[in-house]
């Protein structure tokens, strides 16, 4: 473990024996009670969580009594927490939840998107046809905001940052990271996302792990968010994808959730403990290599599990199959 300023070495790629090319960034691992327990690189970096933080988003949407009012399932709320891949199984219960609002597609504010599902991306291109926004990778979160929204009698341009559902999810956000945001980017559905210290989300992360030793009613929505995001992984992200593969091998006992830009999270009920970590440069196959490395080392995943030999130690073979080097967490990064 190091401390210090400047981003913290975390994934390497080898080629042979040379260290062909280096990740770093920052990363930490909070307590239940917000403190740091390991740290890499700077924690006060501030960072934009991006859809790492959507379990935090979808706070309001229980804790205002939208959820229980709509009859929401837990599919909805994994769903609510999701960077899905636009497959079947995420469409189709996009659709019947609009449906179960009374409204479309044309309400969602989120863009279309070509799914990342081949089945249904290749389906398109062959009838000719264009994605829609049901298709969008963030389509559940905004399916919540829309039943929030209609809980709380608000107007339709829900993604405004004035509008109440992103007053609310600014004020859970705050609530959760225990910091005030310094800004905020307009995400890539275009809804707000608020800034905050590489800490702040770990400490979020570690609020989320230890909820279920508090009794409030933010409390007991983060224990039914988080345990929906373990037991539906293919919802929270689909086939071929770390998120889903991660917390199918650690059996519903962690939830797992990545971010645009290099950004990954982890909540450790059992343990109480939350992680966060953010790749400098935003590689996504950096930010899953170390958050397979983390969560190794924490216990919960096995090294011999199949999506750790896919993300923590994944080889690197060329077009004819032969075996040229291995993608692997620094020596820094473990402990």
């Amino acid at each position: 473990m190091t401390r210090q300023n400047t981003p913290a070495p975390l994934t390497e790629i080898w080629r042979g024996s040379l260290l062909e090319s280096q990740h770093h960034g920052h990363a930490v691992v909070c307590n239940g009670k917000g403190e740091i327990v390991h740290s890499w690189g700077n924690p006060d970096q501030v960072i934009y969580p991006r859809s790492s933080c959507k379990m935090v988003q979808a706070l309001p949407l229980l804790t205002s009594g939208a959820a229980a009012r709509y009859g929401l399932n837990s599919e909805q709320l994994a769903l609510a927490c999701a960077s899905h891949n636009g497959a079947r199984i995420h469409v189709d219960r996009v659709s019947r939840w609009l449906d179960q609002l009374e409204l479309s597609e044309g309400d969602l504010r989120c863009g279309a998107q070509m799914p990342r599902d081949k089945e249904v991306m290749h389906g398109l291109i062959k009838t000719d046809d264009s994605p829609c926004q049901i298709h969008n990778n963030c389509s559940g979160k905004h399916a919540g905001f829309l039943t929030l929204a209609q809980h709380l009698g608000a107007g339709p341009e829900y993604v405004e940052i004035d509008h109440p559902v992103q007053q609310a999810c600014h004020e859970a956000f705050e609530e959760v990271t225990g910091e005030t945001s310094p800004t905020y980017g307009i995400d890539g559905c275009s809804a707000p996302n608020f800034a905050c210290t590489v800490t702040g989300l770990a400490r979020g992360m570690g609020w989320f792990a230890s909820a279920h030793t508090r009794s409030t009613r933010s409390d007991e929505a983060a224990v039914q968010l988080r345990a929906a995001m373990a037991q539906h992984p293919e919802l929270v992200a689909g086939e071929g994808r770390a998120c889903t593969a991660l917390m199918r091998d650690m059996g519903g006992k962690v939830s797992v959730k990545t971010g645009a830009e290099g950004v990954f999270v982890a909540i450790l009920p059992e343990q109480e403990l939350g992680i966060a970590l953010k790749v400098s440069d935003g590689a996504t196959r950096a930010a899953e290599n170390a958050i397979a490395a983390l969560l190794v080392s924490l216990g919960v995943l096995d090294k011999d599990s199949p999506s750790a030999k896919a993300y923590m130690s994944a080889a690197i073979t060329n077009w004819n199959g032969i075996h040229c080097g291995e993608m692997r967490p620094a020596a820094e990064l473990q402990f």
